[in-house]
């Protein structure tokens, strides 16, 4: 499980660019589950899962995953237990070397590495067979530079990397938003099918409605740093696009409103 309680963080604080980016985040994602955040632009979304990932200290709160607390811990530490997937295609990755040399890398992630680059036959093996199960014809390309690759295969390939050790927690962070429609919902299929098969438990940021009610089993809505909606197992059965666009809709009218007026549409919506 991932618990988070209390969570908060302001950067540049005291200054005129202050920016505060999460304020007393509470959440639960239990194991196994599969939870989207969806929220306006600049509503904390990233923020959060990099707090997860641990790349900034948050200023309050904590954060725990699968019981052990790991609020103090650096990025690099918390990077053997959680796989992440950027939106960049290419983060994540080394272009210059072969598609079997990165999965190497993933499949030694967490473990002591050298300069030691060479794919022994039994993990050229491994390779082959779970690279594969992507249906995309790379098992045969092993041997050539990842970079060379389209985004959609790259990506693709890289969600299997994120995954390859299984780990307590997958965050992806809109990492379909840079692709082509054809090779994103490729990628989505590709990441409901893995998350699923490994049960795996994973947080997803993504700005599609289409994606939010397909793909996950719980829908997490922020906005200005808070959590302000939640759509859990049962809820979320039921949740179409209309809906989430419209709950977006009145937090907008909501925020243009008299703080009282807001506070009446609050518990009427509520």
């Amino acid at each position: 499980m991932l618990k988070i309680r209390n969570l908060a963080k302001t950067f540049f604080p005291g200054t005129a660019n202050e920016v505060t980016a999460l304020r007393d985040i509470d959440l639960d994602i239990e194991d196994g589950c599969f939870a989207a955040i969806i929220g306006t632009n600049g509503s904390g979304k990233s923020t959060l899962l990099n707090a997860v990932a641990g790349a900034f200290q948050a200023d309050a709160g904590s954060i725990e995953l699968a019981g052990v607390d790991i609020t103090g811990q650096p990025e690099y530490r918390r990077a053997g237990q959680i796989g992440r997937v950027f939106q960049n295609p290419f983060a994540g990755t080394a272009a210059g070397m072969s598609i079997a040399e990165n999965i190497v890398l993933a499949m030694r992630r967490g473990q002591r590495q050298g300069l030691r680059r060479a794919v022994s036959r039994k993990a050229r093996e491994e390779i082959r067979a779970r690279v594969r199960t992507l249906n995309m014809g790379l098992e045969d390309r092993l041997d050539n530079p990842i970079g060379t690759l389209s985004g959609g295969q790259r990506q693709a390939l890289t969600l299997l990397m994120a995954t390859w050790q299984r780990p307590k927690l997958l965050l992806l962070d809109e990492h379909t938003a840079a692709l082509d429609p054809k090779s994103a919902a490729q990628v989505a299929a590709l990441t409901k099918e893995i998350i699923e098969r490994e049960n795996l438990t994973a947080l997803m940021v993504t700005h599609s409605m289409q994606q939010a009610v397909q793909l996950p089993d719980h829908i997490v809505m922020m906005h200005q740093g808070r959590i302000i909606e939640q759509y859990g197992a049962q809820r979320k059965a039921s949740v179409r696009v209309a809906d989430l666009l419209n709950a977006f809709d009145r937090v907008r009218r909501r925020d243009l409103l008299d703080p009282d007026v807001a506070a009446l549409l609050a518990r009427q919506y509520a």
